[in-house]
């Protein structure tokens, strides 16, 4: 194991025991659609999300209460160079006692800086530990991807992964929103976009040229009469994955945080289609249709 394999740690005070219970019940807090034996010595499983993701694990060491580790057999990627960047790393969960509570530690060894899914694979893993397999261990219900069903859209487009990139960070305000302030090309920059009375400000969390773009929102207010939290979008994160393709380039949109569990969830949504087809609009014809500050009253509006 290096430092640079993702881990993350969790401190709860429910037992070992119960704790080991929870991880090797997989489907409540990773997905509902695993196939196979989770909680076995040496049996395998297998996970998929849509399109996007699928692997096989081989359970190859289980320790009641004391520890976990799955070894990936096979995986694909759609949106990675590489399609089987995770094949041959390891997934361990080892528990521990600490100050009177338990302790899990969460390491994907192998996943490392160097992979092109590090910044997207960190961020799922951060959420379902973190969240869903917290929740799980302490209230009994996980947030499996099944049911958290974030709002995603892939597309590819006839155009170059350096065109792609820069109307995603340098662009905006040609396919989204036309009254925007501040920066949005690098990692540290902040920008603030409005649609009408609806304003919302990103931070750019991670900004890898031709690979990745990470936005978070730290502060929105949604102008939506029936809408009883208007902050809904803050700590969500837009997550855009390029990868080169046959003919231009792949993209995947994620908004992380951006499902049915929402009030603003439908709304949301159809406002992501319009200006995602925006977005491509620009990229392919040089014109997208993005939000006037007066004339566009009746404007869906994400």
């Amino acid at each position: 194991m290096t430092i640079t394999d993702f881990t993350t740690t969790l401190l709860v005070d429910q037992t070992p025991k119960e704790v080991f219970h929870a991880i090797t019940n997989v489907r409540a807090w990773w997905s509902e659609e695993i196939e196979g034996s989770t909680d076995k010595l040496n049996e395998t499983f297998t996970y998929h999300y849509k399109d996007v993701h699928n692997c096989k694990m081989k359970l190859i060491e289980l320790i009641p209460g004391k520890k976990v580790v799955w070894l990936v057999l096979d995986n694909y990627f759609s949106f990675t160079k590489d399609k089987s960047e995770w094949k041959g790393t390891k997934l361990s969960f080892e528990i521990s006692e600490k100050d009177g509570k338990t302790q899990i530690r969460f390491t994907h060894i192998g996943l490392v800086p160097e992979y092109e899914c590090f910044d997207i694979c960190t961020n799922a893993w951060s959420q379902y530990i973190q969240q869903s397999l917290l929740s799980l261990i302490t209230t009994g219900k996980g947030q499996p991807n099944f049911r958290m069903n974030d709002y995603q859209k892939s597309m590819t487009i006839n155009k170059p992964v350096h065109e792609v990139y820069t109307a995603i960070t340098e662009h905006i305000a040609d396919w989204w929103s036309q009254d925007l302030t501040g920066t949005s090309a690098h990692a540290g920059d902040s920008f603030t976009i409005a649609f009408g009375k609806t304003r919302k400000t990103f931070d750019i969390v991670e900004a890898i040229p031709g690979k990745v773009v990470i936005w978070k929102n730290v502060k929105a207010h949604i102008d939506m009469p029936s809408l009883k939290n208007k902050a809904e979008w803050e700590g969500t994160r837009m997550i855009w994955t390029l990868s080169t393709a046959d003919k231009g380039t792949t993209l995947t949109f994620m908004h992380q945080g951006l499902n049915k569990s929402l009030e603003c969830y439908e709304v949301c949504e159809a406002g992501w289609d319009e200006f995602l087809s925006s977005f491509e609009d620009y990229l392919t014809t040089g014109k997208g249709n993005p939000y006037l500050k007066k004339a566009d009253a009746n404007k869906v509006n994400v």
